[in-house]
């Protein structure tokens, strides 16, 4: 893409924006209160790494958190359809222990699955930027969890959050502006408290916290198997995973109706699990050794920040000592942390050591007036995407707003995963005869540990044993036809699916 053509592009979504905000009778000066921030384009470098993965800037992304190694991954599916890991950031300060959060002002970071729409995008956060993870959800809901303005964000501070330096979130924002604008209704983020290897489910086999984990496991599975983003659905107030309910519907608090899950799916997801069943029990047989399920440590820091903390020069608040994390660029400003009260249960590497620190703030919405309707508004409350009309207006969230559709369902994946039924190009294909097949709807009467979809082999601890929760039977069933890479489900409707870019300079140069 030339820049002149990148700059008829930003004008005429300028214009665009310009005739939604006339269109819907807001006051114009809506469109000045958009800051700068959460506008920058792509940097170079992030355009170019985005080429090399065949991902086009308009496809729909991924978020994997992972607690204990304080890591934080984007997903973002390449020209074929497929998500791969485009890029892995370091958590700068996450609360808490590891485990759910359950109640207002436990500090405790959420786990589970929550999907991120436009209108919990806020650029005018304190924070910096930030998105509303959207808890509780209907599964935290079930379970009578409460809490609320739980986020990913800036500062590097937390109390519930998950915490960036400004520069991580600002790019992990315009990869969620971009995809939005590419169709994308919504993306999902997956929170866990470590990643699901079969060794850190082992050495935190003590937890009371187990049957949870398993749970969500679960799900990290149904992702790993087949590289797609999976449907959730809640039902006797758990989760359950790629499953479409023969008759009835879902309900967070009833009873589970009968459902089917797609042959391939979960034909690799039993594969993916009994593997991860052998090498459970090898690691317990050999004696791998548990961590505390409670260590006071508040939460973790990557080691790459921990290593800068200035300690040279500190002071007490609130009873605890506060040292200065350096600006990340020149010209930045320094960051006030906690200093750690411990070192971290595990680490992402052996070699390393994870540290802990406390937080300074509570993340909250800023109750500013909305920007752009839902596409960039400024609450932290979470606002379901448009389902339907395709106009200016309603793209930009000014038209009615209506229930967030369910993400799409997954496909399978390349191997070593399942294969995928879905090309780039390529029409619907006629699904094959149905074939039934058993399956665990629960994981938790087993031991369940992923091998995490990573380049590198990680470690991480383990902990304690679990609620039980109620079990069920779902049958699999064969794929429904295939349709494009970008799946319907996923994108906002009136969006043109876009399945290859060749270049992405000044996306955004002239707004």
């Amino acid at each position: 893409m030339n820049r002149r053509t990148a700059r008829v592009r930003a004008l005429t979504a300028s214009a665009a924006i310009a005739v939604a905000v006339a269109l819907a009778g807001c006051q114009t000066d809506g469109i000045s209160q958009i800051p700068s921030k959460a506008m920058q384009p792509l940097s170079r470098e992030m355009q170019a790494t985005l080429t090399k993965k065949d991902m086009p800037v308009e496809s729909p992304i991924l978020l994997r958190v992972f607690k204990e190694e304080a890591e934080l991954e984007v997903w973002k599916q390449d020209s074929a359809g497929q998500y791969a890991l485009l890029k892995t950031y370091p958590i700068c300060r996450w609360s808490g222990e590891l485990g759910p959060k359950v109640k207002q002002g436990d500090r405790q970071a959420p786990e589970g699955f929550y999907t991120i729409t436009p209108g919990q995008m806020n650029p005018n956060s304190s924070y910096y930027l930030a998105f509303n993870l959207g808890f509780p959800n209907a599964y935290d809901r079930a379970n009578e969890r409460s809490g609320q303005f739980l986020m990913i964000h800036g500062d590097c501070s937390s109390a519930g959050c998950y915490a960036m330096t400004d520069e991580q979130i600002s790019e992990i924002y315009a990869l969620g502006r971009e995809a939005f604008l590419g169709g994308q209704k919504a993306f999902q983020v997956q929170a866990y408290p470590f990643r699901m290897t079969a060794l850190n489910m082992a050495r935190h086999r003590n937890s009371p916290h187990m049957a949870f984990w398993r749970m969500i496991k679960e799900g990290s599975d149904h992702f790993e198997a087949t590289r797609q983003e999976p449907k959730i659905d809640v039902c006797e107030k758990r989760y359950v995973f790629n499953a479409t309910p023969v008759s009835g519907r879902f309900d967070p608090v009833g009873r589970c109706p009968a459902y089917q899950v797609p042959q391939d799916v979960a034909s690799a997801v039993k594969e993916k699990q009994d593997h991860d069943e052998r090498q459970f029990a090898h690691h317990v047989a050999q004696g791998v050794q548990t961590v505390a399920v409670r260590t006071g440590s508040d939460g973790g820091m990557h080691p790459t920040f921990l290593a800068k903390v200035n300690t040279n020069e500190t002071f007490v608040a609130n009873g605890r000592r506060v040292a200065s994390l350096p600006p990340q660029s020149p010209g930045g400003k320094a960051t006030l942390v906690y200093l750690p009260n411990q070192t971290a249960v595990a680490s992402a590497d052996p070699e390393t050591t994870s540290g802990v620190i406390g937080s300074t703030r509570v993340a909250s919405a800023d109750g500013s007036a909305p920007v752009l309707g839902n596409l960039f508004g400024s609450s932290g409350e979470p606002a379901p995407a448009s389902s339907s009309g395709s106009g200016i207006g309603k793209w930009f969230g000014f038209g009615k707003s209506e229930d967030t559709p369910p993400p799409a369902n997954p496909k399978p994946a390349a191997a070593p995963a399942a294969k995928p039924t879905a090309t780039a190009k390529g029409g619907a294909k006629p699904a094959p005869a149905p074939t039934s097949q058993t399956m665990l709807a629960s994981s938790s009467s087993r031991p369940v540990a992923l091998g995490a979809i990573r380049p590198t082999t990680t470690q991480a601890g383990g902990q304690s044993q679990a609620e039980a929760r109620p079990q069920g039977t779902a049958q699999a069933k064969a794929e429904a036809p295939a349709g494009a890479a970008y799946t319907a489900g996923t994108l906002m409707p009136g969006a043109k699916p876009v399945l290859s870019s060749s270049s992405f300079d000044g996306r955004w140069g002239g707004m």
